[in-house]
């Protein structure tokens, strides 16, 4: 099941950077990731409450709520970057560079997670990043 999950949000990505590409047709980019994170919020608290998971709110201990408001900052600040690299620039060179967060948190999660670094993961960065290269070059 989360396969098929993953190929969803890799659609649903793709598809958010041709949509905010047109939406920002005209607008300033940093009220554009407003307005589309004020959307992302009602979609998440709406989920929220339909799946009654509200009720785990209280069980929250302080370090996860630090660690997940330091990712709610790293996720702002990345839509602020990102919103105003496909308004000044093209959606198709922008991504690749922006898909390359997965070699950096391929990285991270090696070094701050423990997670293997094999040479599998190693060969596929190469790859991902030379890819990217070629993109954009």
């Amino acid at each position: 099941m989360w396969l098929l999950f993953a190929i969803l949000s890799a659609v649903f990505a793709a598809a958010t950077s041709i949509l905010a590409k047109i939406g920002i047709d005209g607008v300033d980019s940093n009220l554009a990731t407003a307005i589309r994170t004020a959307v992302v919020l009602l979609m998440a608290w709406g989920m929220v409450f339909i799946t009654h998971a509200e009720t785990g709110i209280g069980a929250i201990t302080s370090r996860s709520w630090l660690f997940l408001i330091l990712s709610g900052l790293a996720t702002g600040a990345s839509w602020l970057c990102y919103f105003y690299a496909i308004k000044v620039g093209e959606v198709s060179k922008v991504v690749p560079i922006d898909k390359c967060s997965l070699v950096i948190t391929i990285i991270l999660a090696a070094i701050f997670l423990g997670e293997a670094f094999t040479w599998k993961t190693f060969l596929g960065s190469l790859m991902i990043v030379g890819g990217t290269l070629i993109m954009i070059i």
